[in-house]
């Protein structure tokens, strides 16, 4: 059974137990929104163009590690550009005629927010190309030789797809996008920024410190950032007054495990195995994948991402190999253990 990860970017089940406290957390305009400034800056010309012309939106794509608020930001778009928003994810989309009812329940001017968009279909996305660039549905009606095709108007609206594998989205889908944008990162201030938010909207005290110790942990990733504060008001309300200082913060995060870079066990364990079994050679996904008992897919989506990004692991045309900063911080981590 795999162990649920404080520090996963993936959407977690308590996180759509509290729907209506995640609902809360997220920014609604881009004075609300912490980070992603150029992303912002472009996206604000384009919302204040189509308005100027009274035009839906180009066309959207959104890509980039999980939890760094594609979501979000579709949200914040829609908002900013007064539209309804209908919120769907590939995998839910599984036949055309599953697309082809919620394109014909749109209006003029609405938003269709596709997560995971490189999850759909083929015979989906095929569905998808006219509608997008022609606002027009081609469905087949009859089976057999008295089947035929009939062409449907559809009102002018704007896909916005978020993506984690750029890579993966077809070249005609990737090409009917008219913006295409990658957030960032989160820079430590601006996670911080966002923590001191959250804490306010839950209605708890925090720190500071407290706020700017939590950032150092959050993996540069706001969704990460929220779940923390939440185990640490936890624990504060638990063992304390509900006040967040440095203390609480502190031992909340010995509790979790999660050391100073905001690795957990998983993220050790994994260097841990690379450095004991390999030292500073290179090792292949798969042997990686047998060494840990983790998916190779699970490493490459939710380990190697942020390791990669402090320079814990790098990738060479043999494999991943650990780096001196990776052996030189699980020393450190058991040397004080």
């Amino acid at each position: 059974m795999a162990i649920e990860r404080i520090v996963d970017t993936s959407s977690h089940e308590e996180d759509v137990d509290e729907q209506i406290v995640e609902v809360s957390l997220r920014p609604r305009l881009f004075d609300e929104y912490v980070g992603q400034e150029r992303l912002k800056t472009n996206l604000r010309l384009a919302i204040e163009a189509a308005k100027k012309r009274n035009e839906p939106l180009d066309h959207i794509l959104l890509y980039g590690p999980p939890g760094l608020g594609k979501t979000t930001m579709a949200v914040v778009i829609a908002n900013e550009m007064g539209a309804n928003i209908r919120i769907t994810a590939g995998p839910a989309i599984e036949k055309a005629g599953d697309l082809a009812s919620i394109l014909t329940n749109l209006q003029d001017g609405d938003i269709l927010f596709i997560d995971e968009i490189h999850r759909l279909s083929r015979s989906v996305e095929e569905v998808l190309y006219s509608a997008m660039e022609d606002y027009k549905l081609d469905i087949m009606i009859g089976k057999g030789p008295a089947a035929r095709s009939v062409r449907l108007d559809l009102p002018r609206f704007t896909v916005i797809g978020a993506t984690t594998r750029t890579g993966a989205l077809a070249a005609p889908l990737r090409d009917r996008f008219g913006h295409m944008y990658r957030l960032e990162f989160y820079a430590p201030d601006e996670i911080q920024k966002i923590i001191q938010r959250a804490a306010g909207i839950l209605g708890n005290s925090i720190d500071e410190s407290a706020a700017a110790m939590l950032s150092t942990r959050a993996r540069l990733t706001p969704r990460i950032a929220n779940r923390l504060l939440k185990r640490v008001r936890d624990y504060a309300d638990v063992n304390g007054d509900g006040i967040i200082d440095t203390a609480v913060t502190h031992k909340a995060l010995l509790m979790l495990e999660i050391d100073e870079l905001g690795l957990d066990t998983g993220d050790r364990n994994l260097l841990r195995r690379m450095i004991e079994h390999y030292g500073d050679n290179p090792v292949g996904l798969t042997t990686l994948a047998a060494l840990t008992g983790d998916e190779a897919t699970t490493i490459e989506d939710f380990y190697e991402p942020y390791l990669m990004q402090i320079g814990f692991i790098e990738r060479t045309p043999r494999g991943r190999r650990a780096t001196v900063k990776a052996r030189r911080h699980i020393s450190i981590n058991e040397d004080a253990v």
